[in-house]
């Protein structure tokens, strides 16, 4: 397995509020692209405390036989992980409203686990095609599934950045999970809106494609999105199977 995860602040924002973490142990690795939001540096606070606490929980896991595992062991840790970033928000009032979203995968050498809440997202790319595993819990795509607005319209939506669920704002938040296999050669890209909001479905499938090391495909990815304007912090992580045997991150 080939990893790579990298995070930029982008051309505008003075703070990255976005946080990135892959974690390996013995079962497989943990990928994690969580994109905070709040008031003054809240937002760090919450991203930050959130990839901690699935760290710190990845680190006790000894067994997961199945995808069911894999899926449970998600959702009762991000209930977990939300008591804990809205009980640091209730007991610290510069942190009050402080939230994040979080997209993940629980990556072993029988399958991918997907958990997200927000807009952040995850694609997965294979000879087949490349395709949006996670959807948006945010008021434009509820207004697309709908058909009230098309998703060209969506991209320039006044309130495109209004979201329907996110991690640490309420007392108990669900997560979205999903297993999906993950054969040699495929690639994972997890990602903050950071990204998605400047490039295309298109142009990010004919960087993948490209067959250049991963941190030269990432570290493209950010560039295009900053040479696009770059107004917000952009986060992402990149899987690759290879082979059969885990490998070492790199950043």
């Amino acid at each position: 397995m080939e990893t790579f995860y990298m995070s930029d602040r982008g051309k505008v924002r003075q703070h990255n509020e976005d946080s990135v973490g892959v974690f390996n142990n013995e079962i497989g690795i943990l990928a994690i692209v969580a994109d905070g939001m709040g008031g003054h540096l809240a937002g760090d606070v919450a991203s930050q405390m959130t990839i901690q606490t699935f760290q710190s929980l990845w680190e006790n896991v000894k067994q997961l036989d199945s995808p069911k595992d894999a899926e449970n062991w998600f959702i009762h840790t991000a209930l977990e992980v939300n008591k804990t970033v809205y009980e640091h928000s209730l007991a610290n009032p510069e942190c009050q409203g402080m939230g994040t979203t979080i997209v993940g995968a629980i990556i072993t050498e029988e399958f991918a686990t997907i958990g997200h809440i927000g807009d952040s997202r995850c694609y997965l790319f294979t000879q087949a095609g490349f395709t949006q595993i996670t959807q948006d819990h945010s008021l434009v795509n509820e207004l697309v599934k709908s058909g009230q607005i098309s998703k060209e319209d969506a991209e320039h939506h006044p309130r495109k950045n209004v979201l329907l669920r996110a991690l640490g704002t309420e007392q108990t938040v669900e997560l979205d999970v999903k297993t999906i296999g993950f054969e040699e050669n495929d690639i994972l890209l997890i990602c903050s809106d950071g990204l998605t909001n400047k490039l295309t479905d298109e142009e990010i499938s004919s960087e993948l494609i490209k067959s250049h090391s991963l941190d030269i495909i990432g570290k493209t990815l950010i560039d295009i999105a900053n040479e696009n304007g770059g107004e917000d912090n952009i986060s992402l992580v990149i899987v690759k199977r290879t082979a059969n045997e885990l490998g070492e991150a790199s950043c």
